[in-house]
């Protein structure tokens, strides 16, 4: 169940799984045949191996922490129609959601009128397929004892009904509070008061190697403990606004929303993903934050919704091969690849092409901090974008907008995606054409733009074709494609681009960055540039 995205993903996952690193620094004396049969080795002088006591720091047990924390934690288990719709594949994170197991009765159930009917069969009388219902699993825990519980809104995302399971196996209905889908958190409530709870530790974190125990429902079982370590922090999976921890405890399906431990008991991270290739854990698991979670939460319970800032542009990462072909060094930075008509960045004067380095003085070195920024401003605030425009400094004011929701985005993304390829040009017309680095190019015309379902007006270069063996096939560049921008500035003939591509040879460049539009969008690449 989920979003985006991208799509979710990444694996429905995250308790961490079996802690077998629980008993690492068992007390040998609690061992007494391994003891006395080293004792025994010793005086018949067989073995001199040291015994190792466990390094500062170890602990010998985890079972403190899980008897103190566990009874905070919950099982999670709703029932939710199936939506095709919103399951992302992500290369690698094939299994997201990974808690999503879909469930028919035998002869497909039965419709809201008794009659037998199969997955995606119209009900007699109905004017839409009737989707199959699903039971899916997760974890999740008591923030406070009036009943609040944290958890992934994927595991929640299209619940009919959920229910909560207690570690004293009371069964409790649950209500959704609020849900946000830029974070995959939500929050849920239960009737009834003095419910143990965990707090989310926001001020001393652990650092990376120290130890974690997580505790969730891995497939069902409920109540699991499992232990690692920090691996790293600071990860960047796809999703825009959390930089994930990386931990090496095991997930698997059923551990989504439950949380992570530091050896105090207190919560450093709600677990949310895994990278699977295989669909299994491979000791890869990753944790939205306890700052993130703790502050997403509150403003859910406060008031249901979150609420970000807006600005109306996709944008990209400005990279260091794209600093050199625009001979800007080491710049960094995020590069507006295109503006929302009539949104806030087009009534500002935000162009596609300039590379946004500061939002309100503070330096971005990427799309995702710039993205950030920008949220973290009320609808109506004005933010102030330091620009790179054409190797010039410029500033421009834009004010913020209300971000949609991240099922919108994707969804005006598949809208501007869309286009038309067929038809195509006559023999004749598809003679000789310039051709600059590898790029044959030809006018765009009227009958192009329709072609291509373009505006009357749109302006640029058509790629009539590539040449295999160049850097822009490998690049992807592809037949249809148009190029709008080089070096910073538009084209729109073929000796424009071949201009640009001179003067970037002359600066002493590598490479070249151009701006293509294809399926309503463009992007920004560096093209090599040859001899």
């Amino acid at each position: 169940m989920t979003s985006k995205k991208t799509g979710y993903l990444l694996g429905a996952l995250a308790g961490v799984g079996v802690a077998t690193a629980a008993l690492a620094g068992a007390n040998l004396a609690d061992q007494p045949r391994a003891e006395s049969s080293v004792q025994r080795g010793l005086l018949m002088k067989t073995s001199t191996a040291p015994i190792f006591a466990p390094p500062p720091g170890a602990p010998l047990s985890f079972a403190d922490i899980f008897e103190k924390v566990s009874p905070a934690v919950v099982s999670i288990n709703v029932t939710s129609d199936v939506d095709p719709s919103a399951l992302r594949r992500v290369p690698g994170f094939e299994n997201f959601p990974f808690d999503i197991v879909p469930r028919q009765p035998p002869g497909g159930g039965e419709d809201e009128e008794g009659q037998q009917g199969q997955p995606g069969q119209q009900a007699p009388g109905r004017g839409q397929p009737r989707l199959p219902s699903q039971q899916s699993s997760g974890s999740g825990f008591f923030i406070s004892g009036d009943g609040y519980i944290v958890t992934n809104n994927h595991v929640v995302e299209n619940a009919k009904e959920i229910k909560v399971v207690l570690k004293d196996e009371r069964e409790l209905d649950a209500v959704v509070v609020g849900r946000d889908e830029g974070t995959d958190l939500a929050v849920l409530k239960v009737k009834g008061s003095g419910f143990p709870y965990v707090n989310f530790e926001n001020a001393g974190k652990p650092r990376v190697g120290d130890w974690v125990i997580t505790v969730g429902n891995p497939f069902g079982l409920g109540g699991t403990a499992t232990a690692g370590i920090i691996s790293a922090y600071g990860r960047d999976i796809g999703e825009t606004f959390v930089d994930y921890i990386q931990i090496d405890a095991p997930i698997n399906r059923g551990n989504s929303g439950g949380p992570t431990f530091d050896v105090y008991g207190r919560v450093i991270g709600v677990n949310t993903a895994i990278f699977s290739p295989s669909g299994g854990s491979v000791g890869i698991g990753f944790a939205i934050p306890a700052d993130v979670a703790d502050s997403i939460t509150k403003q859910l319970i406060a008031g249901g919704k979150i609420t970000r800032g807006y600005i109306g542009a996709s944008i990209q990462n400005f990279t260091a091969e794209m600093a050199e072909a625009q001979g800007m060094g080491a710049q960094r930075g995020a590069i507006v690849a295109n503006v929302t008509p009539g949104g806030p960045s087009e009534r500002g004067g935000l162009q596609s092409g300039d590379v946004v380095t500061s939002v309100n003085g503070v330096n971005v070195k990427t799309s995702s901090e710039l993205t950030r920024e920008v949220a973290k401003a009320k609808p109506g605030d004005v933010l102030r974008l330091e620009v790179l425009r054409a190797g010039k400094r410029k500033s421009v004011e834009i004010r913020s907008g209300v971000r949609p929701t991240e099922r919108e985005l994707a969804a005006n993304d598949n809208q501007q995606g869309g286009q038309n390829r067929g038809g195509g040009e006559k023999p004749e017309a598809q003679a000789q054409r310039p051709v600059v680095l590898g790029l044959a190019l030809a006018p765009l015309d009227e009958a192009t733009r329709r072609r291509l379902n373009l505006d009357p007006g749109f302006k640029g270069v058509l790629i009539s074709s590539v040449d295999q063996s160049s850097d822009a096939a490998l690049r992807g560049l592809r037949k249809d494609d148009v190029l709008v921008q080089a070096n910073g500035e538009p084209v729109t003939t073929a000796a424009e681009f071949s201009a640009a591509v001179t003067t970037a040879k002359k600066a002493g460049r590598q490479s070249i960055l151009v701006g293509v539009h294809r399926g309503g969008r463009t992007s920004f690449l560096p093209l090599k540039i040859s001899g």
